[in-house]
């Protein structure tokens, strides 16, 4: 183990939990579920910018974006730069609705909206199980990030690395919530823009220059520096998919849409997706940059996915590595956290309250049981990870897809057309989900794009022939 690296890292980790005891401190004072679940609505522009960024940018922008971009070159860091504006369409499109929406029913979560909107619980329930679903999946994702990165840097065993990385973001998730979640983003955001650019610019120094980086490159296969990529691999429909899988889709993140129930007020709005992009840009450029440049400098990885920490040790001193080892691990820790809060509100919030309304006054009990739900949830991931796979982007990408194809049009359309009904959404929400899960499973492209593209059409076209029969049936009903 290097000490050197370790130090710093040692560092982060005690700041961390430092805001997580200050969150929990303040959070004594407030109603437990508005403080834990989405900070008490206090967030500032800055800070929305950076917990929505921090939030995206996941394990699969810092461990497997650069690990795909180190396999399938340049052409990979090209198609990245795709997911530039995630952060300004997301919040543009439904910010101020879902922050007038949010305050006017005292919502604290996605299936508040979704009940306050589509009055309709049987939607809760299907919006619940299909959460818990994709963000396991994602969650895994993370913990496997999170592990790897651990792994190559400080030199220990994966299943070690798992142990302590699940221990941190468990504990710290289940002391401070939301607030301590935001605010250790807003610090992290800054440390992955740190990271990103000193990481970058090592990498190029290190590999002679970009001119002889990519003359490597040319040497070890012509095809990492066209934007097609080895086999012709990242052609129209490709890319046609990905941005939509990692741009127009997000708007039906349930975990970014969240953050918009969280803001200040419009200022902060306006200036949070304007950081935000900005800081977007950054990071995906540089780390994907540096993934597909890193191949010039080590041309010998087997797993792709540790092309970043393994550049960290090779191009930066121990120390610097060890400081900048935050900015990856910030990135993972940022979403985990943010889907273990909503993980937890669904059982506690959607489920176990709406079955017994009184015990919303019990909030010693409701603190208890949120608590102790994220602590079960972390224990079940770990068993989740203890077998990665070699590049974790798939599997990330897999569980994206699976959110959007179920939440996007019940989102969208809820939000911005006043005649969607329940019959619509429900439809949409099950066709959705269900088509990109079995066109997924069963490795079925249609026209050769991404099980995203067919299911976002099957899922818009079910909620319109659904709407439809919900209007029909809603006229007979009032006759």
């Amino acid at each position: 183990m290097n000490l050197g690296i370790i130090l710093p890292l040692g560092i982060y980790l005690t700041f961390v939990f430092g805001a997580a005891i200050y969150a929990y401190v303040k959070r004594s004072g407030n109603d437990f579920l508005t403080e834990y679940y989405v900070g008490n609505r206090s967030m500032t522009g800055f800070v929305l910018a950076m917990t929505t960024a921090s939030t995206y940018a996941s394990a699969s922008s810092f461990i497997g974006g650069p690990g795909a971009a180190y396999k399938f070159g340049l052409g990979w860091v090209l198609l990245a730069m795709i997911q530039v504006p995630a952060v300004w369409l997301a919040l543009g499109a439904l910010g101020k609705k879902f922050a007038l929406l949010s305050r006017e029913t005292n919502a604290l979560t996605i299936n508040d909206l979704l009940l306050y909107r589509y009055k309709n619980k049987f939607l809760v329930w299907i919006s619940g199980f299909a959460l818990l679903i994709a963000f396991f999946a994602a969650m895994t994702v993370q913990f496997i990030g999170g592990a790897r990165l651990l792994e190559t840097t400080i030199g220990i065993g994966y299943t070690q690395a798992l142990l302590i990385f699940a221990l941190t973001v468990g504990l710290y998730t289940f002391i401070g919530g939301f607030r301590a979640v935001v605010l250790t983003d807003t610090i992290q955001g800054t440390v992955m823009i740190l990271g990103t650019i000193i990481l970058l610019v090592a990498t190029v120094y290190a590999a002679g220059g970009v001119e002889s980086a990519v003359q490597k490159l040319t040497e070890i296969d012509p095809h990492l520096v066209t934007p097609y990529g080895p086999n012709d691999m990242l052609d129209f429909q490709f890319m046609a998919s990905f941005w939509i899988l990692v741009c127009f889709g997000v708007v039906g993140l349930p975990h970014t849409a969240v953050r918009c129930m969280a803001f200040k007020d419009s200022k902060a709005l306006h200036n949070g997706m304007l950081i935000g992009t900005v800081v977007l840009s950054v990071i995906m450029l540089g780390m994907h940059l540096a993934g597909a440049l890193g191949r010039a400098v080590i041309g010998d990885l087997t797993v792709p996915d540790q092309v970043i920490p393994t550049l960290m040790l090779h191009v930066l001193p121990p120390v610097v590595a060890g400081i900048f080892l935050a900015a990856p691990m910030s990135a993972i820790m940022s979403t985990i956290d943010a889907q273990l809060i909503q993980s937890s509100s669904i059982f506690v919030k959607d489920l176990y309250l709406s079955a017994k309304p009184e015990m919303a006054q019990n909030q010693k009990k409701i603190s208890r049981l949120s608590s102790l739900i994220t602590l079960g949830l972390t224990a079940l991931l770990i068993f989740a990870a203890l077998n990665p796979p070699d590049m974790i982007i798939w599997l990330n990408l897999f569980a994206f897809g699976g959110l959007e194809a179920a939440f996007l049009w019940v989102i969208v359309l809820g939000l911005y057309w006043d005649k969607a009904n329940a019959y619509g959404a429900i439809s949409s929400m099950v066709i959705g989900l269900g088509s990109y899960i079995l066109l997924t499973s069963l490795s079925i492209k249609l026209l050769n794009f991404h099980a995203i593209v067919p299911s976002l059409v099957f899922g818009l076209a079910a909620f319109l022939v659904g709407n439809y029969f919900g209007v029909k049936r809603n006229k007979q009903k009032n006759r």
